[in-house]
């Protein structure tokens, strides 16, 4: 299908939605603050969605004072969060089934605006916006996020930072500090103000801890700390402040002494929370620059367009023990001493040293038509990856100190980069016929995904060119969705829309990820009861697999893909809450249950997964999920607690991986107190019962889940 003609289609599906109705739909004129590009916007908004969707409050959030997506995203139903190192730095989130490798299948954004470092040429890069400072989080799955491409097929996840205050003339604030367990600290503050049509505010946000392992030499050091800057500026003006301008500015640095080396399986039931003496180098270090322009203009009754400019920089340089596995470990696994006087020679530090930039602008307009409401977009954008690596040689000496014996050079070990060019298009129509609301999409998008390679011993690129290909890529991913309100008490809901992820570059035979994904249910009010339950059914003639060091893969290979063949993923997710009130407190309660099962439907030989037979489950896709959620309010006190239960689940697909991240259930919780109407003090508990499990068995090494910890803060708000 050629560009020419798609765009054509597009053009005239766009003038028969606009031929529909000229007359405005004034419930679609919302007022928001427009720095929060939002995907859903409120609970409120969830009926008319076709698919399903969660809504995470600023006072949901504050709940359990979290600061670990892990832990907020473990109540969405339909969600995966597989743990690495404890603290939700670098979470791998995946959804219905996707699998969960550095939120590569799903489309994470904040306001709006894609926040991979480099979402098309380098999906499973990993950098994740500080949680602690978000206001509200948006998920979305199924028909309605098609919209929100490249990958269309597991969902969207919209962090929402803080909003500018919008009366007049007022301030708003905060200050919010807390110390825990493990050396853990958190400094949290912010003050905003509007005048005169201009609102500005700023945000600080700073946290870390020692690490809840221990190293059995040096500092003992491994933990982290974070730190997080946003700036935003605001102006609304032209008649009845139709125009509304603004800007924002984010700065974020990190410092983490964290590995991916594991722990063998005799060590761990040793002792589940130690590490190796060989990965006391490992340290990440990060730093994050981000800039958001955003325009929108309110005309007409009920016209509404939005354009966003933003640009991203991204450099990380991850220093860590390079070809970790299960020989590895074995080799490296001292605790006490080295075997001999001489120490263990050629220990691999890598410089996992790589710079990344996104960049792009993007525009909707929204057309109110009768019976129609149409929306319009164009998004253009431009990313790349430049990795520069080199590999440092050490030997581990009988003291287990390490001695640096030879210095790698730099571009040494990986000189390449991988940009990519897209442009896409998209058009959505939501039409109204009484209680029946029908949803129709159609996405275009025009990529192009390079790669340029030169020799590890041309560090200036200067003659050692040894790869230029390019992967051009044009797809049209439809969806449909309705809608029908049966009653004040239940609507229900059914979607059909294609998947889609572009492939990289690099390999000859890569195939594009594509997929039908359907699903069908109802939200429900009843007696106070409020829930939804959808059932899901995904069917993958090629499901993709990106290779990272976290699964496994050999230095070559990392930034490839990989062809998984045909996959199903079927399931349900179900979700109910009440609260209940007497005449003194009020008590919530909500539980959520997903229901999984995902089968291969054909046999082959991954060298991650070791044979893979049709009928295998996917690793690290638990075929159960529950939690569940309770408290209660009293004039002064608040108490909430949260158990989940997650079932067992394949880290590989051999005799020795089935079933080896075993089942596991947490609780955390938390307890407050308000002094007054400003001031609170208030108690948290992760992992209250103290329970060892293990989180993921990457790199064949066993990393723990982060036991019982313990913060106690206080905070003013005005």
């Amino acid at each position: 299908m050629t560009s020419k003609f798609i765009v054509s289609t597009l053009s005239m599906a766009v003038a028969l939605s606009l031929s529909a109705n000229s007359v405005a739909k004034n419930t679609t004129n919302k007022e928001r603050n427009f720095e929060q590009i939002t995907v859903i916007g409120s609970q409120a908004a969830i009926n008319d969605i076709p698919g399903s969707a969660t809504f995470i409050s600023d006072e949901q959030l504050q709940k359990f004072e979290f600061t670990d997506i892990s832990r907020v995203l473990a109540s969405v139903p339909g969600v995966y969060v597989q743990e690495e190192d404890g603290y939700g730095l670098r979470p791998n989130i995946g959804m219905r089934g996707t699998g969960t490798g550095r939120n590569d299948k799903i489309s994470v954004m904040e306001d709006g605006v894609l926040v991979a470092p480099a979402p098309y040429s380098a999906p499973s890069a990993y950098y994740f916006p500080t949680m602690g400072r978000m206001e509200s989080i948006e998920v979305l799955k199924g028909a309605a996020s098609v919209k929100y491409g490249p990958r269309t097929t597991g969902g969207v996840l919209n962090l929402l930072s803080r909003s500018l205050p919008t009366e007049p003339n007022s301030s708003t604030g905060m200050v919010d500090a807390a110390l825990g367990s493990d050396g853990y600290y958190k400094g949290h503050a912010y003050f905003g103000k509007e005048k005169n049509n201009a609102a500005g505010i700023i945000e600080v946000f700073s946290y870390g801890a020692d690490g809840f392992k221990a190293l059995p030499v040096g500092s003992d050091n491994t933990g982290f700390e974070k730190n997080d800057v946003l700036l935003k500026f605001g102006y609304k003006f032209g008649e009845n402040n139709a125009h509304n301008l603004e800007m924002k500015i984010k700065y974020s640095d990190e410092q983490s002494d964290e590995t991916y080396m594991g722990l063998t399986e005799e060590d761990y039931k040793a002792s589940p929370n130690r590490r190796y003496a060989a990965s006391q180098k490992d340290q990440m270090n990060t730093q994050h620059n981000a800039y958001q322009l955003n325009y929108a203009y309110r005309f007409g009754d009920g016209y509404e367009l939005l354009a966003t400019a933003y640009l991203n920089d991204f450099h990380r340089n991850w220093y860590k023990a390079s070809k970790v596995s299960e020989s590895y470990l074995a080799q490296y696994s001292e605790f006490e001493a080295a075997p001999t006087a001489e120490g263990i020679e050629g220990i691999g530090i890598k410089a996992n040293n790589r710079d990344y930039q996104a960049k792009g602008v993007q525009s909707e307009l929204h057309i109110p038509a009768g019976d129609h409401y149409v929306t319009v977009g164009v998004r253009y954008h431009e990313d790349e990856m430049d990795r520069f690596q080199w590999e440092d040689k050490y030997t581990l000496n009988q003291d287990l100190s390490m001695t640096l014996t030879s210095q790698g050079v730099p571009g040494s070990d990986s000189n390449r980069v991988d940009s990519a060019k897209a442009t896409t298009l998209f058009i959505q129509d939501q039409w109204s016929i009484d209680a029946l609301v029908i949803n129709a999409g159609l996405r275009y998008e025009d990529i192009t995904i390079t790669r340029v390679e030169w020799s590890k011993s041309d560090p200036k690129r200067e003659n050692g060119l040894t790869k230029d290909v390019s992967n051009d890529t044009q797809i049209l991913v439809p969806s449909l969705g309705v809608t029908y309100t049966v009653s004040d008490s239940l609507t229900l809901l059914a979607g059909i829309q294609q998947g889609y992820a572009p492939a990289a570059p690099g390999n000859a035979e890569q195939d594009e990820e594509e997929s039908v994904n359907i699903e069908f249910g109802g939200r429900y009010n009843v007696a106070g009861v409020h829930g939804e339950i959808i059932a899901f059914f995904s069917d993958y003639n090629n499901m993709h697999g990106n290779c990272t060091a976290s699964i496994g893969c050999s230095d070559e290979n990392i930034g490839d893909q990989y062809n998984y063949g045909e996959v199903e993923v079927s399931g349900f997710e179900f979700s109910a809450g009440r609260i209940f009130e007497t005449n003194s407190a009020t008590f919530p309660i909500r539980l959520t249950y997903t229901y999984t099962d995902s089968q291969f439907k054909n046999n082959f030989a991954s060298d991650i997964w070791g044979q893979v037979n049709k009928g295998d489950a996917m690793p690290y896709v638990p075929e159960n999920q529950i939690a569940l959620s309770f408290g209660a309010v009293l004039s002064s006190f608040a108490f909430d607690t949260q158990v989940r239960y997650v079932s067992n689940a394949h880290a590989d697909l051999s005799a020795d991986g089935l079933n080896a991240i075993d089942s596991r259930v947490v609780w955390d919780l938390a307890a407050k107190y308000l002094i007054d109407d400003n001031q609170k003090v208030y108690l948290t508990v992760d992992n209250l019962f103290d329970n060892n499990y293990i989180a993921n068995r990457a790199n064949g090494g066993i990393q723990p889940g982060k036991p019982r910890t313990i913060q106690m803060g206080y905070s003013y708000a005005f």
